[in-house]
């Protein structure tokens, strides 16, 4: 080979190389979520089934990568509560054979965050996503894996929604949230006056 043609190719695969980096550099940027503060440690994850293992492992999985400390029900400050998980697919496009064309799939959960006293810190929050794709009967196979690479999509997206209802919620939030709970719930002073 000719070392014009090999010092072409390098340059080519360095090039590919740096693009492919960048990319992947932009890529996690992008699906970062915001960091949770501090103040809602030690937390307790309450996910429990029907919400989809994938799901609770992807929300454990961004609160590990965020440094949250994680505790057991008993030793938690907080409760983070993951409920009422539905499913939904529907064909959303028909081809002139009545078959389906295409389908939306849809992920939703209720979030519900209370303190270990049992203050709301966040109501419970209906929180939901969708994806639609080509459905094609010559190719079930492929369509199939897509349908379960959607799947892991919308449990990851709900992750972050969940991650992102999180991270207003800061020491001096909480403070604020419980002088307001406090309030409403402590009766107010009411006089009476005798004839």
């Amino acid at each position: 080979m000719h070392p014009r043609t090999l010092y072409e190719n390098a340059a080519r695969l360095m090039a590919v190389s740096a693009m492919a980096i960048s990319l992947a550099a932009c890529g996690f940027q992008l699906r970062g979520a915001p960091p949770v503060s501090s103040a809602l440690e030690p937390l307790n994850l309450d996910c429990q089934a029907p919400v989809p293992a994938s799901l609770c492992y992807s929300v454990r999985e961004q609160l590990e990568l965020g440094g949250v400390e994680l505790a057991s029900a008993e030793d938690a400050n907080y409760h983070l509560k993951i409920r009422n998980f539905e499913r939904d697919r529907r064909a959303s496009a028909i081809t002139v054979q009545a078959a389906a064309a295409e389908y939306t799939l849809r992920h939703s959960v209720d979030l519900e965050l209370v303190s270990a006293d049992n203050i709301p810190i966040i109501a419970s929050t209906h929180l939901k996503t969708s994806e639609s794709y080509r459905y094609d009967e010559t190719n079930v196979l492929a369509k199939q894996r897509e349908e379960e690479n959607l799947q892991q999509q919308l449990s990851d997206r709900l992750a972050q929604q969940i991650i992102f209802r999180l991270a207003p919620i800061t020491e001096a939030r909480l403070q604020d949230i419980r002088a307001n709970h406090q309030k409403a719930s402590t009766p107010g002073d009411t006089q009476t006056t005798t004839p």
